[in-house]
């Protein structure tokens, strides 16, 4: 091998970074995006960093798309202030509970009766009717 050339399989290495200066220099990128509103908003979320990855936390499937058309200039960014090769970028999907809203009558009752069940003792009781 010709000497200066290095291997393909070899990655470069840089400088050991602290997830402080890898925060820092995320959030310096992310100024700089303030003009793109979705994407501000994309980079100004809280990332997990494990070593040189850098994971994003997607709120939905839209977001994939916005990350994936900024990620080349990002890790440019990151890869260029960091003297780090080694730096990688990962989303992962966020998946929200849903929350089941009681819309009717019947279905408030039993959300209560679910929580304290002396209710369903009551209404029986006093021949109540939840659905009127």
């Amino acid at each position: 091998m010709a000497k200066g050339i290095t291997p393909i399989d070899e990655p470069l290495q840089g400088k050991p970074l602290t997830s402080e200066q890898l925060r820092d220099a995320w959030a310096d990128y992310a100024l700089l995006r303030k003009n793109q509103v979705a994407e501000f908003h994309l980079l100004s979320r809280q990332v997990d960093i494990k070593g040189s990855v850098v994971t994003v936390a997607l709120a939905n499937s839209v977001e994939e798309p916005l990350l994936q058309a900024i990620l080349p200039e990002l890790l440019t960014y990151l890869r260029d202030r960091l003297s780090n090769a080694t730096i990688k970028v990962e989303s992962v999907l966020q998946k929200e509970e849903s929350k089941k809203i009681a819309y009717t009558n019947k279905e408030k009752f039993d959300w209560l009766a679910q929580k304290n069940p002396l209710l369903i003792e009551l209404k029986d009781r006093l021949g109540l009717d939840p659905d009127f």
